[in-house]
């Protein structure tokens, strides 16, 4: 390999260069083959894809390598990775202008499609017009207009026209599930969350992916109010997520769970939020039975886990709908009836005669009276 050069690719150089924290650095190794690679010690990836992995760091270092497409979807590409691929036609294939400058191991950049031009002005822009070949692109796109928007990044009007274009070809539903919420969970992590959706909205993206979602932005233009104010302090995905879809049904929670494989744990949070969340904020105001009953839906009389996340959500969704509205957080009041029903033992019950649905009846009313 001793004609092979390495160069840092992607999303090392473009943070470095933005100031950001490099969290993951990639590679590209130009004029050399798999057999050196694997000679090395380096492990490759998958059968017909052409990345290794490092035999130390665990890095990726691909191939230099071209596509072209052959097929629909964002896997219809016949990759050509061979010695004589250059640089410059592996960087051709990226995306973003920004995601297409490389870094030689003497720190020299190469950078010949303007991506560090385009990080001046602030602006995602796509390398060429084989962009449009990949329906992935449209989504990538998207997470990188939300992942930079705090420092002024929008995207070019010549990429939001190949955003429409690809939206338009039908090639999207191609797209995995897996895959689509790959990037909407990437998304929700960046600062600016609520950007992603609206560009998918902005090319009709979101209609062919996400209907339920852009329904609902097209009847409540402050849809996305919620989500905003989650997105100001340290959130987890899953209660980002559910600041958007609380505002959905039970029916289109879980037809979008299916649509875009949406995990258990975001989706119960959703569930949970979009059907109690108007009980929970008048908390104080229910009776016992009523307390009993919603604290028996949430699940929390067995796990208290979710309550932290429930509450947050239930002061942003207050704040965002009615900002003027001093709500107080029944927090503590939950935690002491929830102590109150667990000092309510079954063995007690059991010990007169009880057992079956009797002892069940009989144990949730006593477990009422505690409160």
């Amino acid at each position: 390999m001793a004609t092979s050069q390495t160069y840092l690719v992607g999303g090392a150089v473009r943070d470095h260069l933005l100031g950001l924290e490099v969290h993951e650095r990639d590679y590209v190794v130009v004029g050399s083959t798999p057999q050196a690679l694997l000679a090395q010690g380096y492990t490759q990836v998958g059968k017909d894809f052409p990345v290794f992995l490092h035999p130390y760091s665990k890095e990726e270092y691909a191939l230099a390598r071209t596509e072209r497409k052959a097929g629909q979807g964002y896997k219809g590409f016949e990759v050509h990775a061979t010695p004589d691929v250059t640089l410059e036609d592996d960087l051709l294939r990226r995306d973003l202008t920004i995601n297409a400058i490389a870094q030689a191991e003497d720190g020299q950049l190469i950078d010949p499609y303007g991506g560090q031009q385009d990080i001046k002005a602030k602006l995602l822009r796509h390398v060429s017009e084989a962009f449009s070949e990949d329906p992935l692109r449209v989504l990538r796109a998207a997470r990188f207009a939300a992942h930079l928007h705090h420092l002024g990044f929008v995207i070019a009007t010549e990429t939001k026209a190949l955003l429409v274009s690809i939206t338009h070809s039908g090639e999207l539903s191609t797209l995995a599930k897996e895959r689509v919420w790959i990037e909407t969970q990437k998304a929700l992590n960046s600062q600016s969350p609520w950007v992603y959706f609206e560009v998918l909205e902005a090319c009709g993206a979101l209609q062919e992916l996400m209907p339920s979602i852009a329904e609902l932005l097209t009847r409540r233009p402050k849809a996305l109010s919620t989500l905003k104010l989650l997105s100001e302090a340290k959130t987890s995905v899953a209660v980002r997520l559910t600041g958007l879809l609380y505002q959905l049904n039970k029916i289109q929670i879980e037809d979008l769970a299916a649509q875009i494989k949406i995990p258990n744990a975001p989706k119960y949070l959703a569930l949970a939020t979009s059907n109690h969340q108007r009980q929970l904020r008048a908390y104080a105001e229910l009776n016992a039975a009523q307390k009993h009953q919603l604290l028996s839906n949430l699940g929390l009389i067995r796990n208290t886990e979710l309550l932290d996340d429930l509450i947050t959500l239930c002061q942003a969704i207050t704040q965002s709908q009615e900002p003027l509205f001093g709500w107080q957080s029944p927090k503590q009041e939950m935690l002491d009836d929830l102590t109150k029903i667990d000092h309510v033992k079954p063995a007690q019950l059991i010990a007169q005669g009880l057992s079956g649905k009797m002892l069940g009846e009989a144990l949730k009313l006593a477990q009422i009276q505690a409160l």
